[in-house]
């Protein structure tokens, strides 16, 4: 029977050790139905969930709401919506009380002087051309602009099929504002013409991916193997689905057998009350899922099944690496 110690050289079993006891208990918050962009392929709104419930205005309740989260054992806060950064009150009743990570298009700073160290994520989906087709402007001028050289942000760059020879231009704007880059793909569920992938366009983005990586491993944030997954949609031989996901919300799940799953995982609504099915949306096909967090999440709650070899375990260290830096459990 392997084991970690079996498996790992001193190098490894140290980088091992480092992410072992973190823990992390996260769940999704939407902190508003309001945004001000409205990009297509937005899972929020294709969905309609912004429909599904009215905003809380209560401040207190948000206050009170979040002493039950961090009671429930969460111990990070992922701030989406709509745009979180329209109700600052609300995010920082989160950051006051959790390790706190805020999605935001980046169209209205994040200030530091309320929040010194808050893990902002920027929405970026691909270059001026894919922003004004997909967002209805060039938001990464802006975005830019407020957070250059920021310690706590980063960019998601949504990458489209569009972008296939053309990421590294991206990546060096993002290298030379002095912010790090995370690589994800658009699920497009909107059905935008020529925004859907096919097997060719996604081995050759994973190629593309893989290359970035390498050039600039300072500035991007990554592994090959969660490139493999991302492109792939497999894990060791198993495809990814409604039956292996584990970001869908306990207590709205009633799949049997019960795959691995995030512990208490729920995504609520801006009520406070509603609960909405998984980490994006009941409408999205989860057969053609593109979600990174979900399938750096798939592979997390699969330890024992990478234990098969050393570099089974050493590709599952390097993705839990990754989401642990992202949300800034360990250092970059």
């Amino acid at each position: 029977m392997n084991t970690v110690s079996s498996l790992l050289d001193t190098e490894w079993h140290e980088r091992y050790r480092r992410i072992a006891t973190l823990n992390i208990r996260s769940s999704i918050y939407d902190v508003t139905n309001n945004c001000n962009l409205r990009c297509k392929g937005c899972f929020f709104f294709s969905s309609d969930e912004h429909k599904k419930s009215p905003d809380e205005p209560d401040i207190r309740k948000w206050e009170e709401f979040v002493d039950k989260e961090k009671a429930r054992g969460v111990n990070l806060a992922i701030l989406i919506g709509g745009e979180p950064t329209l109700y600052l009150d609300r995010a920082e009743a989160f950051y006051k009380r959790l390790p706190t990570y805020c999605a935001t298009n980046g169209i209205i700073k994040v200030p530091r002087d309320r929040f010194p160290d808050m893990m902002v994520g920027i929405s970026l989906w691909g270059d001026e051309e894919d922003e004004k087709t997909l967002r209805g402007r060039d938001v990464f001028s802006i975005s830019r602009k407020n957070y250059e050289g920021d310690p706590y942000a980063y960019y998601l760059y949504t990458i489209t099929p569009k972008q296939i020879g053309k990421t590294e231009t991206i990546i060096q704007k993002i290298r030379d504002a002095g912010l790090k880059v995370h690589m994800q793909l658009l699920s497009n569920d909107e059905g935008v013409d020529g925004f859907s992938w096919t097997e060719e366009e996604l081995a050759a983005i994973r190629i593309e991916m893989d290359a970035m990586l390498e050039k600039y491993p300072d500035t991007v944030i990554s592994s090959k193997y969660y490139h493999e997954i991302i492109t792939t949609g497999k894990m060791l031989g198993r495809p990814f689905g409604w039956n292996e996901c584990p970001s869908v919300t306990k207590p709205l799940d009633r799949r049997n057998p019960q795959p691995k799953r995030l512990i208490e995982f729920i995504r609520w609504a801006a009520d406070l009350k509603t609960m909405h099915r998984c980490c994006t949306s009941e409408t999205r096909d989860c057969s053609t899922c593109k979600d990174g967090a979900a399938h750096m999440s798939w592979v997390m709650v699969n330890k024992r099944a990478h234990m098969r070899s050393t570099r089974d375990l050493q590709n599952w260290i390097e993705v839990y690496e990754m989401f642990a830096k992202l949300y800034k459990f360990i250092p970059w």
